[in-house]
């Protein structure tokens, strides 16, 4: 039975006009997955739900130049329902992290910093509070060869709890409500990954105590941390 969703995802009787838009999106993504190098041409892929139905990007594709009419449609089972190529070698990981955790979207890259740290590390401290986003630490799911049913259970068991995973000796994966959140995350683990390593070379980096990152969660909460607000009345003050 799968666990209750994570996300805030709506309900009913998808359209095929959702099923375009997630198409759209999942190209989209890809596409600026290469331009911000987070992936390099046809390493990484891309998927979002729309119901019971998984737009995702295909096997081979180079991503730079991926167009929604090349994006594959799967079922959650991975029956391919439309689209002319084949999907990606890592849909077990896809649909096995929507099946089980509930996330609308993945983004799987082999962006540098986050590969680099996943080659040398067995998790990725929470050194900054940014990282809360990601779940606090980031684990290090075990090697697996690719597109293999051991690589998909290892990441998609590593995921439990969090939004980010790095992979080793491969890349990392993030998942989120739809592609585009999950490509922030990316973006923030790539990040994340360099702090971490430029710290090193400097010292030992200090990592956030759970007193720590409970009051930052607090702090977040009170004050709207992330949202845009209206200017005050300066006449007021």
């Amino acid at each position: 039975m799968n666990s209750p969703s994570r996300f805030e995802r709506s309900s009913g009787t998808f359209t095929a006009v959702a099923v375009r838009e997630a198409r759209e999106q999942v190209a989209a993504v890809a596409r600026r997955l290469a331009a911000e190098g987070l992936v390099v041409g046809t390493a990484g892929n891309v998927s979002q739900r729309a119901g019971d139905q998984v737009a995702v990007s295909p096997t081979g594709a180079v991503l730079a130049d991926l167009d929604a009419g090349d994006v594959c449609v799967v079922g959650l089972d991975g029956r391919q329902l439309d689209g002319p190529l084949a999907p990606t070698s890592e849909l077990d990981l896809h649909l096995g992290a929507m099946n089980r955790h509930g996330c609308g979207a993945v983004v799987h890259t082999h962006a540098p910093m986050s590969t680099a740290a996943a080659c040398v590390l067995e998790e990725l401290p929470c050194v900054h509070y940014a990282m809360l986003a990601l779940g606090g630490d980031v684990p290090v799911a075990p090697y697996a060869t690719f597109g293999t049913p051991a690589l998909a259970e290892s990441v998609v068991d590593a995921l439990e709890g969090r939004t980010a995973v790095l992979m080793a000796s491969h890349g990392a994966v993030t998942v989120g409500p739809d592609a585009a959140a999950a490509l922030d995350l990316a973006q923030l683990l790539e990040w994340a990954a360099t702090v971490y390593l430029s710290a090193t070379r400097a010292g030992t980096p200090h990592v956030l105590d759970q007193d720590e990152r409970s009051a930052v969660i607090a702090a977040a909460l009170e004050r709207g941390y992330g949202a845009t607000k209206p200017a005050q009345d300066r006449e007021a003050q």
